[in-house]
């Protein structure tokens, strides 16, 4: 695997091993990605196989400016109220970090679409992942960068310790800052959130009027997921989850937790660190003394904050040794809601 940094030298290096068929790992605001180019089906099929994927999962196809929309999806099937949604959506979440899955061209192969008539795009705001996309081949596939079903990388590191020497490149660009990936959003036949991300549904809804939840989840088993393809990445029951154990709490259950110097702890804000800290050890860890196993997402209680640092906490706990992690769910509010999504698919009990 050969290591790049952000420079526009580097960036044309990567840009030129998408376009020869291989796979390029790159940040965008939202987490890291794993790209392939969207057209080649060689390409394609590795991405599946580097992570593990199952091919009833859809990948996002990255695009870095709006003629390449043209490419993938085909539109004229929408009224005028759809398009007017659509035009509301791409003016004020794009460049960002929301999906928008729409019916596609077909030109795009289905190994990029699980055989679905929809396809999955996605504007990033990250000037990286734009440049990278506008000098290989204008339009890049790309999950997550982690072997499937585990924890998504925030940052170089995360792709090096999982996937290694599999993947052809990755570019360094620092960690992520959103931390979460985009929302997913299904235009037809009604407006409907498939997977909540970085754009919350208070947004969705403020623009366009009402929007459907999605509450289907496809199970994890011995069934043969290829059956049936879902309509969005990310809607796994079990998702997102460390290979430690963990166990995900309400701010009152965590507070009366037993401290177990075995165990790791993930608290929404410093307040609620400290109640538990009072309640169960008695200020035996005062604050210039905290171990590795005791984090906070967000010292002051911020939702944005704490969802930057959602997978960079949780990949270090899970290198700690611990015997399991104790998380705490955040308000059910804007991104916060999107993170509570993340640890819930993450968790032992759903």
């Amino acid at each position: 695997m050969i290591k790049l940094s952000d420079s526009p030298a580097d960036i044309e290096k990567a840009a030129d091993i998408l376009k020869s068929g291989r796979l390029v790992a790159f940040p965008t605001e939202t987490v890291y990605g794993l790209g392939a180019d969207a057209f080649n089906t060689f390409a394609l099929a590795r991405v599946f196989e580097v992570k593990g994927r199952p091919r009833f999962d859809p990948l996002i196809i990255h695009i870095a400016n709006l003629d390449a929309l043209e490419r993938i999806a085909c539109i004229d099937g929408f009224d005028s109220q759809r398009r007017k949604q659509l035009n509301l959506l791409i003016d004020s979440f794009w460049p960002g970090p929301l999906t928008l899955v729409l019916p596609k061209r077909r030109e795009v192969p289905d190994l990029a679409t699980a055989g679905l008539p929809t396809a999955a795009v996605r504007f990033p705001s990250h000037p990286i992942a734009r440049n990278l996309i506008t000098l290989s081949t204008g339009a890049v596939a790309a999950p997550s960068a982690n072997p499937f079903g585990r924890l998504s990388p925030s940052r170089a590191e995360h792709i090096i310790d999982t996937l290694g020497n599999s993947i052809d490149c990755i570019i360094d660009g620092g960690p992520c800052s959103v931390g979460v990936e985009s929302t997913v959003l299904e235009l037809l036949p009604v407006p409907r959130l498939l997977r909540l991300g970085g754009i919350s549904m208070e947004q969705l809804e403020l623009l366009i009027g009402p929007v459907e939840k999605n509450n289907a989840e496809l199970e994890c088993g011995p069934v043969k997921k290829e059956q049936f393809a879902a309509p969005s990445p990310g809607m796994l029951q079990s998702h997102y989850a460390p290979q430690t154990p963990l166990f995900l709490h309400s701010q009152k259950a965590m507070t009366v937790l037993p401290y177990n110097e075995k165990e790791g702890y993930l608290f929404f804000s410093a307040k609620n660190r400290e109640s538990w800290n009072c309640r169960t050890i008695a200020g035996q860890l005062p604050d210039n003394n905290k171990p590795q196993t005791i984090l906070t997402l967000s010292e002051e209680g911020n939702t944005t904050e704490a969802a930057a640092n959602l997978f960079e906490y949780l990949h270090i706990l899970d290198k700690s040794g611990v015997t399991c992690i104790h998380a705490e769910t955040l308000p059910e509010e804007g991104i916060g809601a999107a993170v509570n999504d993340r640890l819930r698919r993450a968790s032992v009990i759903h």
